[in-house]
């Protein structure tokens, strides 16, 4: 039995839009975007990650990249298998001598289909696994803050990711209300191109946009500790030569309002569903932000001003939902919510 023990090992993963996180051993062991780099026409995959990341809007003929997820959810099979089985590969860099069994607990939004549930699960089995559990997002998120989500106390979680953003009320180990929309930092970065091919007649490639988001993306137009402007390469849609302008915060905070007016009009709708006795308790604890979404300078902030509750933005916002994950993995027999 400890044989079998030994050869059987646990992996949580935060299968993302953008980001694809692994626990092994209470440690993230992979962190990396979700995106392949194939042979257009074998479709073999080349690079997983970072590496394929890199490539990225500079590919020719022959080779092309591919991101599996789409809105949370798999959107190319054979890549997003590809994908897993590259990233679990990272876990174990150096061969070991016998393969280990997996068993995986893999997070999944909420909002997801039965079909899409399933993709999920045969990609994890194709990729190695023996035991796959399915946990929903907003529970991992949940105990990735360090809520105590078996207590009758309401806590809305607001997972502002790649594809979507969740916002979910959670008690009694249950979700109560749920609902997502298709606004996110994918959304953000795509603002962020528009407004300059519209503003600038500059035309930037998605990595530059990301670029922006991470270094001067804004919610407020007003920040306390103001980043510098930041200087910007890309191709002159007038001349069609390549350029250099400067960008400050105040311009993308500008290019973002609408999609984050979205998100506070779909928070303030989620409040308007819950129970009246839950919404005493998100009045009292307020709310939690969590996903690469919640890094936005300034978002806290606004949505406090605009909802009027306080909002807590989790400590680690980027892996709260795989340490969560992590959490449910160590305590398989504990919670009833995770999906088998």
């Amino acid at each position: 039995m400890g044989f079998l023990n030994f050869m059987t090992q646990d992996l949580a993963i935060d299968l993302g839009t953008a980001n694809t996180l692994i626990i092994h051993n209470d440690q993230v062991v992979v962190d990396e975007p979700s995106i392949v780099a194939v042979e257009r026409a074998t479709g073999k995959i080349i690079a997983v990650g970072k590496k394929a990341m890199m490539m990225h809007e500079k590919t020719h003929e022959y080779i092309r990249t591919i991101r599996p997820l789409k809105d949370g959810v798999i959107a190319d099979f054979n890549a997003a298998e590809g994908m897993l089985r590259e990233m679990i590969k990272m876990v174990n860099p150096k061969k070991p001598f016998f393969t280990p069994s997996w068993r995986m607990v893999i997070c999944i939004p909420s909002s997801i289909t039965e079909v899409e549930k399933r993709a999920v699960r045969d990609s994890a089995e194709q990729a190695g696994a023996k035991e796959v559990y399915l946990i929903h997002e907003p529970m991992a998120a949940a105990l990735g803050i360090g809520i105590d989500v078996e207590e009758p106390v309401g806590n809305m979680i607001i997972d502002i990711g790649g594809g979507t953003t969740g916002i979910s009320v959670i008690a009694l180990a249950g979700i109560v209300c749920d609902q997502s929309i298709r606004i996110a930092g994918d959304e953000f970065t795509a603002d962020i191109m528009e407004a300059l091919r519209r503003y600038h007649s500059l035309l930037i490639g998605e990595r530059t946009a990301e670029q922006i988001k991470v270094q001067i993306g804004s919610a407020l137009k007003e920040l306390d500790n103001p980043p510098d402007d930041m200087p910007v390469n890309g191709r002159d849609l007038v001349t069609g030569i390549p350029k250099q302008i400067m960008v400050s915060y105040q311009e993308i905070a500008e290019a973002l309002d609408k999609s984050i007016f979205k998100i506070e009009e779909a928070i303030l709708k989620a409040l308007e569903t819950t129970p009246p006795e839950l919404a005493a308790d998100i009045y009292r604890r307020g709310l939690y932000l969590t996903g690469g979404g919640a890094l936005l300078r300034g978002l806290d902030k606004r949505l406090a001003q605009k909802i009027k509750l306080p909002v807590h933005v989790a400590d680690d916002p980027l892996r709260a939902v795989v340490r969560g994950t992590g959490i449910a993995l160590k305590h398989i027999g504990k919670y009833p919510f995770l999906m088998q």
